[in-house]
């Protein structure tokens, strides 16, 4: 049986295992087509969807992914989520945050967390994310998680608004640094 992802908490932030519950806070990102502009789908048209998305998120087999929320019993302003890689000790980094949230830097605050989270207690070398070459956001969010560029994927991604490349930011665990 998966285990939920632990209870997470910063400065101002409690990140906590995600919950069907949560998609309708979540709706709030997934409805939204600004929000969901570079993801590999556009904005949700029903809460069904976003329940469907939530639940497959909570159910991804190995995948840890925390609500992020300002504090216990608050609303779910977005998520962080760990995939596991296809070889052992990787996992790619993924996040969505609502648009009320934008320019606060919950997102980046919640992802290096689960960052930190990653390489101390689950042990992994590297950690990684993706990024459309447009979302100026999502890179921010990257490299304020220590991550580096590495290189472009051409054609990586078949999405509604067409085929598009993919930037990798990558950090590896190395207590050196």
């Amino acid at each position: 049986m998966k285990m939920p992802a632990p209870t997470l908490t910063t400065k101002r932030l409690v990140l906590r295992t995600l919950m069907p519950t949560d998609a309708a806070d979540l709706h709030i990102a997934f409805s939204d087509e600004k929000t969901c502009e570079y993801w590999s789908h556009g904005a949700y048209t029903s809460i069904e969807q976003t329940q469907k998305r939530v639940e497959e998120n909570i159910n991804f087999s190995n995948s840890l992914t925390w609500a992020v929320t300002e504090g216990k019993d608050q609303p779910a302003l977005g998520w962080v989520v760990l995939f596991p890689g296809d070889r052992e000790g990787i996992a790619e980094l993924g996040y969505i945050v609502r648009r009320d949230a934008w320019g606060r830097g919950i997102i980046g605050e919640a992802a290096q967390a689960v960052v930190n989270y990653g390489f101390a207690v689950e042990g992994l070398r590297r950690i990684f994310a993706d990024a459309d070459p447009d979302n100026i956001g999502s890179i921010r969010i990257a490299e304020k998680c220590g991550m580096t560029y590495e290189g472009r994927l051409k054609a990586n991604w078949d999405t509604h608004i067409g085929v598009r490349d993919s930037l990798l930011y990558a950090r590896i665990n190395d207590p050196q640094t």
